[in-house]
């Protein structure tokens, strides 16, 4: 590259252009070559939310509507309403509960949907409040109980699975009027866990009491 030389603080010299590949043989076509095809080897990225919705125990189509959640790219009422799809009478939530849904407020806020996340640490036997946006809470979820790999993959996949019932229990208010029971929910996320987990690891042989019960217990996580 070229810089002014009065950027190298000389003070006794006059200002004059310099290759900074070789300042003392100047611009070369091979320094150039040189420079162009040199590459630092970048630090490898950070792990994103991004890169921990990809479970292989969790539905693909959970996985992906994850994707969309985390990047708001859901068809929340506050988002169609930016699109202009619907009128601003139609954002409330549909709960009921007279708040505008938005992301946020749908999986994490609400205070019907909300509910479910104390009920789901209440299960799995661990403390922690709800932060404001879905990343933190995603990021918080799955950490807040150490850092043991088991316990991380695990709280992994419920997460995802409470963020997929949640979008499906809203899709049956809005679509089939069926009303929110938070009891029923916390049901299928027990029952669902279990599933996802069984499907793809035959070896799970205890009972749905026992999961009921202490579903880390049941893994033989600490």
């Amino acid at each position: 590259m070229l810089f002014p030389s009065s950027k190298l603080r000389q003070s006794d010299l006059s200002d004059r252009w310099l290759w900074d590949s070789d300042s003392d043989a100047g611009y070369t076509v091979r320094s150039a070559y040189q420079q162009l095809t040199t590459h630092v080897e970048a630090e490898p990225p950070e792990v994103t939310t991004g890169d921990l919705i990809w479970h292989k125990q969790v539905l693909l189509k959970a996985s992906i509507f994850a994707w969309r959640l985390l990047r708001d790219r859901l068809p929340t009422k506050n988002n169609l309403l930016r699109r202009g799809v619907v009128d601003v009478e139609a954002v409330m939530c549909v709960t009921g509960c007279g708040l505008e849904e938005s992301a946020p407020h749908l999986f994490i806020h609400c205070p019907i949907f909300g509910t479910l996340w104390q009920h789901i640490r209440s299960w799995i036997g661990m403390s922690g409040v709800d932060p404001l946006t879905i990343d933190d809470h995603f990021t918080q979820f799955i950490h807040s109980s150490g850092h043991s790999k088991a316990r991380r993959f695990f709280l992994q996949l419920i997460w995802l699975l409470c963020v997929w019932l949640v979008w499906n229990e809203r899709n049956n208010i809005l679509y089939n009027n069926i009303q929110a029971n938070i009891d029923q929910l916390v049901e299928k996320v027990k029952f669902n866990s279990l599933w996802w987990l069984k499907a793809n690891k035959s070896t799970l042989v205890f009972d749905t009491h026992r999961w009921w019960s202490d579903p880390l217990l049941c893994l033989g996580i600490d």
